[in-house]
C-alpha cells in the first residue's frame, strides 16, 4: 500500500540517525518500515479518537521495543538521539494524520528504550 498522505509520503524517516555509522543501516530502515507500516495502518482503518491512535502506536513501539535487541546484538543501542528521532517521527506523524493533541509520552509509552 502506497501512502498517501502528503505529509508523510515522502517523508524520511529516522533521518537523524540515516548515515551515522553507529546505527546499523539496515536497522536504521528496518525502524522506517516500521513507522511506514503505522501510516498503512492509520490509513487503512483510521482511528476515531486519541484511544485507538494510541493502539495504534503501542503496537509499533512494541516492535521497535524487539528492533532495540538487535541494535544491540549488533553493537549500537538507541540511545538519546535514537529515542528522540523515533519519538520525534511518532508525534509527526499524529498531527499529520489530525491529532494534534496526541500526547508524546503516550504515542510511546511501552517503550523499552
Amino acid at each position: 500500500m502506497t501512502i498517501t498522505n502528503e505529509r508523510l509520503a515522502e517523508y524520511e524517516f529516522l533521518r537523524p540517525m540515516r548515515g551515522d555509522g553507529y546505527y546499523p543501516a539496515h536497522l536504521v530502515a528496518a525502524g522506517g518500515e516500521i513507522l511506514r507500516a503505522l501510516c498503512e495502518r492509520i490509513e487503512a482503518e483510521p482511528p476515531r479518537g486519541l484511544d485507538e491512535l494510541y493502539a495504534l502506536t503501542h503496537a509499533a513501539t512494541e516492535e521497535f521495543n524487539l528492533l532495540a535487541e538487535e541494535f544491540e546484538a549488533a553493537g549500537s543501542e538507541i540511545e538519546t538521539v535514537a529515542r528522540d528521532t523515533i519519538a520525534v517521527d511518532f508525534e509527526h506523524l499524529a498531527q499529520a494524520y489530525g491529532f494534534p493533541d496526541a500526547d508524546l509520552e503516550e504515542l510511546v509509552a511501552p517503550r523499552d528504550w
